[in-house]
């Protein structure tokens, strides 16, 4: 659709353009002509010489008409169609910058969900071991019925989340064949071996805020659109002055055919035209009036851009960094939460400690892990959200 509406704002910049050049209209025509008897004097009964009631016409030439651009009507026109057309120039890099940054996004999610299954089906694994380890306690009446049940509900309460993952996992990889373009499922093969979260660079380069102004789409497409509205303006104004014309005419014409393409059949005519609106009821000055208010409100919309522009930046650098230090922590609880429940499984085996003691490892350490791979998640996300602000990690020619 984008690259549907640049062939149209060049098509509107082509006809814009054409109005610089004349006009040159070729036509032919027959016509048969009878006169009116009752349209003579009286006592005349035909035309004089004794010519016939009836009359054929045969003519055909050339028609031209060229308005010289006094005032600079046409090349205002002309200037915001060129702005309208580098407006959709615009808009089509904001659709790329879009689709990448969700196609990256969904790609990160399809790998989080992959990493979040692997970890739940091997603390399910872990429970599961754990369980039959406890039947065999209480059958060898060291841990009790209550052990037992605390063990089974844990695995169980691990094993609902699986389906749900799956399912969410399976919904992303179709969302992400839409957003490429495929029917679903195409790239359920492709995806189907689990593998990491792209890495991520060391640092984000951001640059200045000025080069904001130059790299994110909606500003370059805010700044065209009020160049547009500016140059309307103009154009607009022009129609208060009067407007120059060179029109002419020439070809053949005649009433018989036998001697209708000789040289004594030609005519034509060529003239200087000159045309001022004096009264239109106030109609050029309202339809400026008009304009000027369309270009206010382009101004304003451009203002809101940048405004918005900043305001993502700033949003996204202060999520990705706020999210490294959480990220940082959820590590350390994961190496802490797996220390806890290696020490606290051995000290059941020895009977030092409760069973609920290792539940409750067994819980941390299958919360934090979960939430360390969202967190990478959302690290990657936050960088793809943080590029997106700035309009993209390439160079803007």
């Amino acid at each position: 659709m984008a690259q549907a509406r640049i062939r149209e704002a060049r098509g509107q910049l082509g006809a814009a353009g054409a109005e610089f050049w004349p006009t040159v209209d070729a036509a032919a025509s027959y016509s048969s002509i009878r006169t009116s008897e009752n349209a003579f004097a009286a006592g005349q009964l035909a035309p004089q010489g004794g010519g016939s009631l009836e009359q054929n016409l045969y003519r055909t030439g050339f028609d031209s008409s060229w308005e010289v651009d006094v005032f600079g009507g046409t090349r205002r026109r002309v200037e915001a169609a060129q702005a309208i057309v580098d407006a959709a120039l615009e808009d089509r890099r904001g659709v790329l910058v879009t689709l990448l940054g969700e196609v990256a996004k969904n790609y990160i999610d399809v790998r989080a969900l992959q990493r979040r299954l692997a970890i739940a089906q091997a603390n399910l694994k872990a429970q599961r071991d754990l369980l039959a380890l406890t039947k065999v306690r209480f059958e060898a009446g060291l841990a009790s019925d209550l052990d037992v049940a605390q063990a089974e509900g844990q695995a169980q309460t691990t094993a609902a989340q699986i389906p749900t993952l799956e399912s969410a996992l399976t919904t992303t990889v179709y969302r992400l064949d839409v957003l490429l373009g495929a029917q679903p499922g195409v790239l359920k093969s492709e995806l189907a071996e689990p593998a990491m979260i792209p890495a991520l660079p060391p640092r984000a380069q951001v640059g200045l805020p000025v080069e904001l102004l130059r790299r994110r789409p909606d500003i370059r497409n805010a700044e065209r659109q009020l160049a547009a509205a500016t140059a309307q303006v103009g154009a607009a104004t022009a129609d208060l002055y009067p407007k120059f014309s060179l029109t002419g005419a020439f070809g053949l014409q005649s009433i018989s055919a036998s001697d209708w393409l000789v040289g004594r059949s030609r005519f034509w005519s060529i003239g200087p035209t000159i045309t001022w609106p004096v009264f239109d009821a106030g109609k050029i000055r309202a339809n400026i009036e008009i304009r000027n208010a369309q270009q206010e409100q382009a101004l304003r919309l451009y203002e809101k851009s940048l405004l918005t522009g900043l305001a993502d930046v700033e949003s996204a650098l202060v999520n990705y960094s706020k999210e490294q230090t959480r990220y940082r922590s959820l590590l350390e609880a994961v190496s802490a939460n797996q220390r806890a429940m290696s020490m606290a499984e051995d000290l059941y085996t020895q009977g030092l400690v409760a069973f609920l003691n290792v539940l409750d490892a067994q819980r941390s350490v299958f919360a934090s892990e979960s939430d360390l791979a969202q967190s990478e998640a959302s690290l990657a996300a936050n960088l793809v959200a943080l590029y997106k602000a700035l309009g993209g990690g390439w160079d803007i020619p």
